[in-house]
């Protein structure tokens, strides 16, 4: 069990669907509730000490934390992916983590805001995999969700270089995603 911190930050993301062809609310994704669950995923992570510690935010003093999302379609995730990253295909999710990408040198901190980054997640894929189950996630918006505690997570500097910090991503992502149910209930 970890312990909880309950030192209260602001949370503020910006959630912006791209993608003008694909109906969120036919999807039952009301962009307002999901930028509030973004913001209760995000406290959750930052409501647990160890996983703090093992974050790019540790031993960091902020009062504001903040990032963007957006919400595209699998061709502009595949132009972002074969220009950042070189990889010729679409993929789910793809995160610019401004903060802990930075050399410890250059973590800046202004004004007590920490500025996380961004994740773009492609609503094509997440819509497939919701589909073939590839992540075992039930609902297309089960997915979307797995997907934005996903990109969180890099955001927070987690990586997966194998199988088993994968498996740790994962099951932390469930942990974020499940904080959501207890808030509901």
């Amino acid at each position: 069990m970890q312990k909880k911190t309950m030192t209260k930050k602001e949370i503020n993301v910006f959630i912006e669907n791209i993608y003008d062809d694909f109906n969120l609310d036919e999807k039952g994704i009301v962009l307002s509730d999901m930028i509030n669950d973004a913001v209760l995923m995000t406290e959750y992570f930052l409501s647990q000490d160890l996983n703090v510690k093992n974050s790019c935010l540790n031993n960091c003093e902020f009062k504001k934390l903040y990032f963007d999302v957006v919400l595209t379609n699998d061709e502009k995730i595949h132009e972002i992916n074969l220009e950042y990253r070189q990889k010729d295909c679409a993929t789910d999710v793809i995160t610019f983590a401004i903060f802990a990408d930075s050399p410890e040198d250059e973590k800046f901190v202004f004004d007590n805001e920490v500025n996380l980054g961004e994740l773009i997640i492609s609503l094509d894929t997440a819509l497939k995999q919701s589909k073939d189950n590839s992540h075992h996630q039930t609902t297309f918006k089960d997915e979307l969700y797995f997907l934005l505690a996903h990109g969180i997570l890099h955001l927070m500097g987690y990586d997966h270089q194998d199988e088993n910090t994968l498996n740790e991503m994962w099951q932390l992502q469930k942990e974020m995603t499940d904080s959501l149910k207890k808030v509901e209930s």
